[in-house]
């Protein structure tokens, strides 16, 4: 009878550990990305870096203000099935902001 809730609970902490995997992915794409275009370097380039380090499905919006440009990135991470196949994903969202470097 306790192997079951053993199984879920391990279940659960995988799901959770994934959680902070995504997030830490999504932190690293939104300041790759955003430290590419304080670099001045193109666009395009700055969001293949930031997708090569994003979670599989995340956006990337970029802002340019004056002298700085913000990148957010956010994913939606699903549940792992199973027991907890129907509860709703959880989103995750990071934000990096940098200073333009003047030429």
């Amino acid at each position: 009878m306790v192997l079951p809730l053993l199984v879920a609970v391990t279940v659960a902490l995988a799901w959770f550990s994934s959680l902070g995997i995504a997030q830490v992915r999504a932190v690293d794409a939104a300041r790759e990305t955003a430290r590419a275009l304080a670099r001045d370097e193109s666009e395009t380039l700055a969001l293949s870096l930031g997708r090569q380090a994003a979670p599989d499905g995340a956006t990337i919006e970029i802002t340019r203000g004056s002298g700085s440009v913000a990148v957010v990135v956010t994913s939606t991470v699903r549940g792992p099935g199973g027991l907890f196949g129907g509860l709703p994903g959880v989103e995750i969202r990071a934000c990096a902001v940098a200073a333009t470097e003047s030429p």
